[in-house]
């Protein structure tokens, strides 16, 4: 791990690990293998812990934290829409797209910038014809995808 981060919980997939600031969520990182558990005295982090963990438990756990996020207009614009697909449910990059006003490739690009994956739920976004990508690429991510979506179709 090579971000320091304020707190790290094990997840079914591996980790999660947040940054705040100010009693905002700036960071989620979705760790595809386990790394030590890293927990803080931070009344809002841990507000942040225990929603995600009561999401592992409960896939349609509404996420209540504030957080905030550097982006475009056109990025937040997005972020919202993604916002909006329901728990078990998915969109196509070319629907949301088409919902945006915008390209399939723009609303790849904008699902990978996403800081906040989870809170703004990027992996319910797939392509035509399977799951596409996520984490940019990184190793285990479209696993942590695959498993997300599972998790989220018990609902």
């Amino acid at each position: 791990m090579s971000q320091t981060y304020d707190a790290v919980i094990s997840a079914p997939f591996g980790a999660v690990a947040i940054m705040t600031q100010d009693d905002y969520l700036i960071s989620v990182q979705l760790l595809p293998s386990q790394v030590p558990a890293k927990l803080v005295n931070n009344p809002f982090s841990n507000l942040v812990l225990q929603q995600i963990e009561h999401y592992f438990a409960k896939p349609n756990v509404k996420f209540d934290v504030p957080y905030a996020v550097n982006g475009t207009h056109f990025q937040k614009r997005v972020w919202q829409a993604i916002s909006e697909i329901p728990y078990g449910q998915t969109l196509t990059y070319s629907e949301l797209a088409q919902q945006v006003g915008s390209g399939p490739r723009a609303v790849a690009n904008v699902c990978g910038a996403n800081q906040v994956p989870l809170v703004i739920p990027c992996h319910r976004v797939v392509a035509k014809s399977g799951l596409g990508g996520y984490m940019q690429g990184v190793e285990g991510g479209l696993a942590i995808k695959q498993w997300l979506l599972a998790h989220e179709a018990k609902a």
